[in-house]
């Protein structure tokens, strides 16, 4: 139906996306009796905008009740209105407005999906566990076997089962589906280096291509992020085929990114054999101590090195 001119489109409210407008009643609940949802994929964060949550809140009370389920024992658990609780205890409220509803786990887990997937400026990592919460929810929903979870590689058989789901949630959320599954991909990060995303120290596609690298080399390139700056995607690319074609070594690691750096070339060594260093050393020293004196001679070396040149002489 087409609207007519000045008439005012009526916008979806929160109460109306969880399912619970003109339907239940909302009660005040004490917030001692109410659990954070298991796994909470996003972040409650004391800044500008839980200031003016708070602000809002103390001239107009909480206006739209939050969302929970009974667990047992006279406790709840949050399925939407973590900040709005969140801000409420700030406050030193006792109690929040809620509407008491009963659900499965897996329709828990897509309806705090749901209320909070349409916030703006979500961090990717809220995104990611976000999109692989709901995908496996709805999976299981669908009746298949717990057991198939999101595969480790993006060419595995077992994803085909999955197309569906995703294609589903990627229409939900407004991404394609290759898109939730490069989102699902950084799970599979180190947190260290998942923050990293979220602070856009490294870029999108390069988090996802790292992601299928081993967690042990992800430390590895954790340290070498945290001491050099980001890396580039052709860089990953080149140490995962690295990988595959035989074991990697820290040391390797840095050599073969540092090689690869745009303007530098291919780096190479200068080692010598301990045979060869015992020649100049009294047979009593530890390679400690001979490391060390090579240390001091190649410090005093350099200075000697730093020649003043005269002012009055051109260069």
């Amino acid at each position: 139906m087409k609207t007519r001119a000045g008439q005012k489109i009526r916008l979806t409210s929160v109460e109306e996306l969880l399912g619970v407008a003109n339907e239940e009643s909302a009660m005040d609940l004490e917030i001692a009796k109410i659990r954070p949802f298991k796994d909470h994929p996003f972040k409650v964060l004391d800044d500008e905008k839980m200031q003016d949550l708070m602000e809002s809140i103390q001239i107009n009370g909480i206006l739209s009740p939050v969302l929970v389920r009974p667990i047992g024992n006279d406790t709840y658990e949050m399925v939407s209105g973590h900040r709005r609780m969140h801000a409420a205890m700030m406050l030193d409220m006792d109690t929040v407005p809620a509407i008491i509803r009963e659900m499965t786990d897996d329709e828990a887990v897509v309806k705090m999906v749901d209320a909070n997937i349409q916030r703006e400026e979500l961090l990717p990592s809220e995104k990611a566990f976000a999109y692989k919460m709901k995908l496996e929810a709805m999976r299981r929903s669908a009746g298949r076997p717990k057991k198939d979870s999101i595969p480790v590689s993006e060419n595995s058989a077992q994803f085909g089962r999955n197309l569906e789901a995703a294609d589903m949630v990627g229409e939900q959320v407004g991404e394609s589906r290759m898109q939730v599954r490069r989102y699902i991909r950084l799970t599979e990060l180190i947190p260290e280096l998942l923050d990293y995303v979220d602070q856009k120290r490294i870029q999108f596609t390069v988090a996802v291509e790292i992601s299928y690298i081993d967690q042990e080399v992800q430390k590895w390139l954790y340290e070498y992020i945290k001491d050099n700056g980001a890396v580039k995607l052709n860089q990953i690319s080149l140490l995962r085929t690295q990988m595959q074609t035989g074991a990697i070594t820290q040391a390797k690691m840095i050599t073969l990114l540092n090689g690869s750096q745009p303007g530098k070339g291919t780096s190479s060594k200068l080692t010598f054999t301990e045979r060869k260093l015992r020649e100049y050393f009294p047979a009593t020293y530890t390679t400690t101590e001979m490391r060390n004196i090579i240390e001091d001679l190649l410090q005093d070396w350099k200075e000697h090195q730093e020649i003043d040149i005269p002012e009055d002489e051109e260069v």
